[in-house]
C-alpha cells in the first residue's frame, strides 16, 4: 500500500521505517529541509538501537523515501498517518495544533479516498476533530478516520513496532479496519492480537495504558522510601509483589521518577481530558504530584550524603538521558536534579554516552566530560542517575581514588550495598535502608 507518514520525529520515523519492513512503499514527509536532507544521506536525528540499519535497508530496497512536498505525498498516498508532536500546555492538556494544521492539508490535497490515521497520541475527541475538519474544509473526497496509537519504549522501539503486544485499531467503518488490517498484515502470521474498537477507546488505550504505568512506577517509588524508613529492601518488595500474576514484575525498580517523551505529558493529558468532562481523575493527580516529590526527594538525598550541605562541593553524575539506550531528555530526573543542586550551591560534572548534546541545550553551566572517570575525578559525590549498562562495571578503585571522598548516591541501585561497604564507599541507593540483601530469600 502507497503510505505517506507525516512527521519524522521519533514516532514518524520509526512507523514509517517499520511499515515500509512490512512491505508498504512509505513516504516520510516533514516540513524540516534540513532534516529531510540529512535523512536522505542516512543520517539519522535521533538515537535508537538499529533505527538506522532499519532506515538504510528499507531506503536502498526502494519501499522508503523522504520528502518536504506535504502535497505530492498526500496526493499519492492511499494511507496517511499522522505523527506529529503534540506538545503539553502549560495546563497539562496536549496541543493540537500541528494535527489541525495537517488535517487541513491534508484536507485541501485530496484528491481520492483516503485512511487517516492518527499515530500520534491525541486526547479523545480527536478523530472526530479531524473528520470536521475534512467535512468542512475538504473537496469532497471520502475520508475515513483511524485511531492507531503507538506503544514504542525508547531504547527498544524497533523490536516493540516489528513483535509488539497489540495491535490497537480504532475506526467507525469496516473499509478503515480492512485498510488497516492490510498495512500490518505481516503480524496477523506472528499471532500479534488486535484489538479493533471505536476511535473514542483506541485513543484512550494509549492513555491509560501509560497512567497504569505510571502509577505502577510511582507506587513502587513510594513504597522505596516507606521502607527507607522501616528498614525494608524495596528489591526484595518488588520481587513479592512481582511474582503475584496479577502484578508481574515489570516496571517495580525503584528510583528517581518516570520521565520521557511519554508518561510526564501523558498523564498531565490524561488529568486535563477528565478535568474538561467533569471530573477529577484523582489517582493520576496524585501520581504527578507524587512523582515531581520524588525527584526533588532524590535531590534532599544527594546534599545528605554529602554532609547536609552541597555549596561549593562537586558532584559528578552519571546518566542524563530519562533512561539508557536513547539521548532523551524530555522530563528527565536528572534535570530537576541538577536545578535543585545547583540551586544549593554545587558545581555539577556530567557524563551520558549519548544526550550530552541536549543537555548542553538545557544547561550551560555543567562540565560536561569524556567518560565516567573523567566526570568523577575531584568530585566529593558520585550520582548515578541513568542505568546505562557502562556504568555497572565500574572500575571502583579507580572511582575512589578518583574523588575527593567516597561517596556514592545510586538513584538506580545498580550496585550491591555489601559490595561497596567492602569497597570502602559510604553508599546511599534507593529504598533498600543500604543494607545487604539476604541470598535465597524470597
Amino acid at each position: 500500500m502507497d503510505i505517506a507518514v507525516i512527521g519524522t520525529g521519533y514516532v514518524g520515523l520509526v512507523t514509517g521505517a517499520g511499515l515500509a519492513d512490512f512491505g508498504n512503499d512509505v513516504v516520510c514527509v516533514d516540513i524540516d529541509e534540513k532534516k529531510i536532507d540529512a535523512l536522505r544521506r542516512g543520517v539519522i536525528p535521533i538515537y535508537e538501537p538499529g533505527l538506522d540499519k532499519l532506515v538504510s535497508k528499507n531506503v536502498n530496497e526502494g519501499r522508503l523515501a523522504f520528502t518536504t512536498d506535504l502535497a505530492g505525498a498526500i496526493q499519492s498516498a492511499r494511507a496517511i498517518f499522522i505523527a506529529v508532536g503534540t506538545p503539553p500546555k502549560a495546563d497539562g492538556s496536549a496541543d493540537l495544533r500541528y494535527v489541525e494544521d495537517v488535517a487541513r492539508t491534508i484536507a485541501k490535497h485530496m484528491n481520492g479516498p483516503k485512511l487517516i490515521v492518527t499515530k500520534s497520541t491525541v486526547p479523545i475527541g480527536t478523530g472526530r476533530l479531524i473528520e470536521k475538519i475534512i467535512d468542512g474544509t475538504g473537496n469532497g473526497h471520502k475520508a475515513s478516520v483511524a485511531s492507531n496509537p503507538e506503544f514504542l519504549r525508547e531504547g527498544s522501539a524497533i523490536e516493540d513496532f516489528m513483535k509488539p503486544d497489540r495491535v490497537v485499531i480504532g475506526a467507525s467503518d469496516q473499509e478503515a479496519i480492512e485498510l488497516m488490517r492490510e498495512i500490518y498484515a505481516p503480524l496477523h502470521s506472528l499471532e500479534i492480537p488486535f484489538v479493533v474498537t471505536n476511535v473514542e477507546s483506541a485513543e484512550l488505550i494509549k492513555y491509560a495504558a501509560n497512567g497504569f504505568l505510571a502509577t505502577k512506577i510511582t507506587f513502587i517509588n513510594e513504597i522505596a522510601t516507606i521502607c527507607e524508613k522501616v528498614g525494608a529492601n524495596v528489591h526484595d518488595v518488588a520481587i513479592g509483589m512481582g511474582l503475584d500474576s496479577r502484578i508481574g514484575p515489570k516496571f517495580l525498580q525503584a528510583g528517581p521518577g518516570f520521565g520521557g517523551s511519554c508518561f510526564p505529558k501523558d498523564t498531565s493529558a490524561m488529568a486535563d481530558i477528565a478535568r474538561k468532562y467533569g471530573y477529577e481523575f484523582q489517582i493520576i493527580e496524585a501520581v504527578l504530584r507524587v512523582n515531581d516529590d520524588v525527584k526533588q526527594r532524590m535531590v534532599e538525598k544527594i546534599v545528605q550524603a554529602a554532609g547536609g550541605d552541597v555549596s561549593g562541593k562537586t558532584i559528578a553524575v552519571l546518566g542524563l538521558a530519562f533512561k539508557p539506550e536513547t539521548d532523551d531528555m524530555r522530563d528527565s530526573p536528572a534535570i530537576p536534579i541538577i536545578q535543585g543542586l545547583q540551586k544549593r550551591g554545587a558545581a555539577i560534572r556530567a557524563y551520558d554516552p549519548q544526550a550530552m548534546e541536549n543537555c548542553r541545550s538545557i544547561f550551560e553551566n555543567v562540565t560536561y566530560c569524556e567518560d565516567a572517570y573523567a566526570t568523577v575525578e575531584g568530585a566529593d559525590v558520585l550520582v548515578i542517575a541513568t542505568e546505562w549498562n557502562e556504568f555497572r562495571a565500574l572500575r571502583l578503585g579507580r572511582i575512589r581514588e578518583a574523588l575527593r571522598q567516597p561517596v556514592i548516591v545510586d538513584l538506580r541501585n545498580v550496585y550491591d550495598p555489601a559490595r561497596m561497604k567492602a569497597e570502602g564507599f559510604s553508599y546511599t541507593s534507593v529504598g533498600r535502608a543500604d543494607q545487604p540483601r539476604k541470598r535465597g530469600q524470597a
